[in-house]
């Protein structure tokens, strides 16, 4: 401040405030200077130079930054205070039912006046139809300079318990009131619901569930990790709607609105200490240490969290640092139902959390017994079948290269290899739940990602580092049950999705994947046949086994699928053969979140190349390139970029969205491509 060094933080992933009062100067501009510095640092998580590390260390200030400014008598920020299980705000309920929830709320004031000052909290939940419980404290006095936390005993009847179909979330809003007048306002989105960790499995809101879920990266294509809040939510969008009701913070703790997206969206989250693969010295293990406890506080009011991933990933930690590790993490979450994990079978922690790939045989995890422990599947479907040596049924490949056996397919690698990746996922999800001790898993993962040590993209994602699915998507959104009914925002209910694009070089076997009780196929409006799911070793633990489908030849046209529930038609699905490229359709991907219209958002644009129908073709790679004619914004990335699989990509990055915006996407030979946005 004013060239006045004042602070001093270590580590990329987690927030730190500073006071920076007595540094101003009134009577002129005041100048704040930030250095950042990304070198490799063995003493700072996560210690292993970038290039060995299995995701990028991005540089720069990529999240949020604010100026707050307060009274003197104030609620302080949980960060900042440093106090064990303190700061900020801390709320917890204890005692939940459907009929009544009742916990604490703790408030740690501070009073930098040079007097005594006395208070009154008033604290107000308000729910989503607008209704309104206030709960007043009692008188409350400070010393000078004091900070004190005072906890207020809350209870609602009937509370609306946040789920993962429901994630009713309440809004608390607590006042400082001194004189009758309001000096400090706090505000947060809370959810009450019932974690637990039982002898049978997982219970959420006294309700058993299997725990479905993902990892992700939080990097973004060329900018890296500096995204907008909304780019963030648009990601927990995408999860929840490829079927999933978990996700894992690979490996660090992601952004604050990714984490307010999940909370809204019902996405339960395992939070994760920032690691993989090193164990540094004394230096890293305290820093390691005093990130769990920033964690803790900053992330503890979110309902969607329900595991504390304490861990240093695929990392051999000593018995010492697990020690400390976890008794930081309970000191800070003093309270039942806050779970550690660890990737190690240790006892020092809750949960169990392995990486299915990592050298175990998959019967291994099926008959898993140490005591009543739970496991949770950390990580499956990848490196596994990337060595060749865990699946149950991979003998059956044994023509298959190396390269067609792995499940690191990138979307443009055909439908052999893609639908090779959606198998080998099938076939871990199925074997991890004939596992008794085995509470869920996620898969591994969710977007294509870049990595330190490679110069490629690690391509083991369902969908690939642009956001559009592969064909692994639709298996894992086939899972989901039809009678699940979601936010309009979301997608829920029937699906049916052909997994083929019906070429003259496509497999005749013909891969169907859904939720239904029965799907009919037709190939030019000509029955092919209408059947049950086909069940066998690798799918009879499913929710929904795929539809196997076998056609006699190829003949151009269409292939229809119809899903049918109870006897009735639900849902279809239709794939067309492309006939010649003739022209280019843009559109841009908003997954129910706007684009801000005040503030710098990013957006895929997106340029399909497709036949006067508008069928995607799925083997063209022409070169295309984006024009920007109008509109307050930058296009961000290879310019001009060849099309993957029938699709060419680009960000749009905006500044605002005051006025429209004109893209034009052009090929050589191809009718241009024309996309206005406006707000």
């Amino acid at each position: 401040i004013n060239d006045q060094k004042v602070a001093n933080h270590k580590g990329g992933y987690l927030p730190f405030m500073v006071d920076i009062t007595s540094f101003l100067n009134s009577q002129k501009e005041n100048v704040i200077k930030v250095k950042v510095n990304n070198e490799d640092n063995p003493e700072i998580l996560p210690g292993k130079p970038l290039k060995g590390l299995d995701f990028n260390y991005f540089g720069g200030i990529y999240r949020n930054v604010y100026l707050v400014t307060t009274n003197k008598l104030y609620i302080t920020n949980a960060n900042q205070a440093n106090k064990v299980a303190g700061g900020g705000v801390f709320v917890n309920f204890g005692d939940i039912s459907k009929s009544k929830a009742s916990g604490t709320i703790q408030v740690d004031l501070k009073n930098e006046f040079a007097v005594v000052k006395k208070a009154v909290l008033q604290f107000t939940l308000k729910d989503k139809q607008g209704n309104k419980t206030v709960f007043k404290s009692d008188a409350i006095s400070l010393k000078a300079n004091e900070g004190k936390a005072f906890v207020q005993n809350v209870s609602l009847l009937n509370p609306k318990l946040w789920s993962i179909s429901s994630p009713n979330l309440y809004n608390l809003e607590i006042q400082v009131l001194s004189n009758s007048k309001i000096i400090d306002t706090y505000s947060e989105r809370i959810g009450i619901r019932k974690s637990e960790i039982k002898e049978d499995g997982y219970y959420l809101n006294d309700e058993k569930m299997y725990l479905a879920g993902t990892n992700q990266h939080q990097e973004y294509p060329y900018v890296g990790y500096a995204i907008s809040d909304e780019a963030q939510y648009r990601d927990a969008v995408k999860i929840k709607n490829a079927g999933f009701d978990l996700v894992r913070m690979s490996h660090y703790p992601h952004a604050e609105a990714f984490m307010n997206a999940c909370d809204e969206l019902g996405l339960l989250v395992m939070n994760s200490l920032t690691g993989w693969q090193f164990f540094g010295n004394e230096t890293f293990q305290k820093n390691a240490i005093q990130d769990i406890r920033d964690m803790a506080r900053r992330d503890r009011n979110h309902p969607s969290v329900i595991f504390w991933e304490a861990s240093l990933n695929e990392t051999e930690m000593s018995e010492k640092f697990m020690k400390q590790a976890t008794k930081a993490l309970k000191e800070e979450l003093p309270f039942e139902h806050y779970y550690s994990a660890s990737w190690m079978d240790n006892a020092n922690y809750d949960l169990f959390i392995p990486a299915r790939q990592h050298a175990k045989a998959p019967d291994y995890w099926t008959k898993y017994k140490n005591g009543n422990r739970k496991i949770f599947i950390a990580e499956y479907g990848d490196w596994e079948y990337y060595a060749q040596n865990a699946g149950f049924n991979q003998t059956a490949f044994s023509n298959l290269k190396n390269f067609e056996r792995s499940s690191r397919q990138l979307r443009g690698d055909g439908e052999k290899r893609l639908l090779q990746q959606a198998y080998n996922y099938q076939e871990s999800a199925n074997s991890n739940k004939k596992g008794e001790q085995t509470i869920g898993d996620a898969n591994w993962l969710m977007f294509d990602y870049n990595r330190g040590y490679s110069d490629d993209l690690e391509s083991s994602g369902i969908s690939d580092i642009f956001r559009i699915p592969k064909f692994a998507y639709y298996f894992h959104q086939s899972q989901r049950s039809a009678n699940v009914v979601l936010d309009s925002k979301l997608v829920s209910g029937p699906m049916i999705h052909i997994a083929n694009y019906w070429t003259a070089s496509s497999p005749l076997d013909v891969t169907v994947y859904s939720n239904c009780d029965e799907v009919a196929l037709y190939l030019n409006d000509v029955l092919v046949s209408r059947q049950k799911p086909t069940v066998n070793q690798n799918s009879d633990k499913l929710n929904h086994a795929p539809f196997l489908f076998k056609v006699d030849k190829f003949s151009a046209g269409t292939l229809r699928a119809d899903g049918f529930i109870k006897g009735q038609k639900v849902v279809s699905n239709i794939v067309k053969t492309p006939e010649t490229a003739t022209k280019i359709e843009l559109s841009y991907d908003v997954s129910s979140k706007a684009i801000n219209p005040n503030n710098p958002d990013v957006v895929f644009v997106y340029a399909k190349i497709t036949d006067a129908n508008g069928t995607i073709i799925p083997d063209a790679t022409y070169d295309v390139t984006f024009a920007l004619s109008e509109g307050n914004a930058e296009l961000i990335g290879a310019n001009p970029v060849k099309a993957e699989a029938g699709i060419a990509t680009i960000l749009l990055k905006t500044s605002n969205l005051k006025t429209p915006i004109k893209i034009t996407a052009s090929s050589e030979s191809l009718q241009k491509g024309t996309l206005k946005i406006s707000n």
